[in-house]
C-alpha cells in the first residue's frame, strides 16, 4: 500500500512540474528544440533543475543498500555506449521532434484531454510494442 501511495504522489509531483514547467506544451517543446527559428531556451532551465536534483538524489541513493520505503536500491551498472542506445536515443529524439511530447509530458497532456497527445500515446504504445517483438526475436535467434 505504502508504495502505491508514494508512486501516486511521486506521479503527482511530476505531472505536476511538467505542466508547470510547460513541459507538456508541444509548441513550447518544439520552440526549444527549433535552434534554427525562434528558439526558446527557457526548458534548458527545466533540464538545468532536474540534472541537479537528480545528481543530489544519484548520490544518496549510491550510499544506500534499502530506498526509503524499505526496497531494494537498484542503480543500473551498464555504462558504455553502444549501437542500440545510440539508435535508440536518436529514435527517441526523432518522435520527440515531431511530436513536441516524450512520454512523460504525452501522458500528463493526454490526462488533460488533449487530441494530440491521444494520438501521440497511441504511436508510443505502437512503438512499445514493436520494440516487444523485435526483442523477442532477437532473444531466440
Amino acid at each position: 500500500m505504502k508504495y502505491s501511495i508514494a508512486s501516486f504522489i511521486s506521479g503527482l509531483v511530476f505531472g505536476l512540474g511538467l505542466i508547470v514547467s510547460g513541459m507538456s506544451n508541444p509548441e513550447k517543446v518544439l520552440g526549444f528544440l527549433d535552434l534554427a527559428g525562434l528558439w526558446d531556451p527557457s526548458l534548458a532551465f527545466v533540464m538545468g533543475g532536474a540534472i541537479l536534483v537528480g545528481l543530489g538524489a544519484f548520490a544518496v541513493a549510491r550510499k544506500r543498500t534499502l530506498s526509503f520505503l524499505g526496497f531494494n536500491m537498484t542503480i543500473p551498472g551498464h555504462t558504455h555506449i553502444d549501437k542500440r542506445l545510440v539508435i535508440g536515443g536518436l529514435t527517441f529524439g526523432a518522435g520527440w521532434g515531431i511530436a513536441g511530447f516524450c512520454p512523460g509530458p504525452g501522458l500528463v497532456a493526454l490526462g488533460a484531454g488533449e487530441s494530440k497527445a491521444m494520438v501521440f500515446v497511441a504511436a508510443m504504445l505502437a512503438g512499445m510494442v514493436i520494440f516487444e517483438v523485435i526483442e523477442r526475436a532477437r532473444t531466440k535467434a
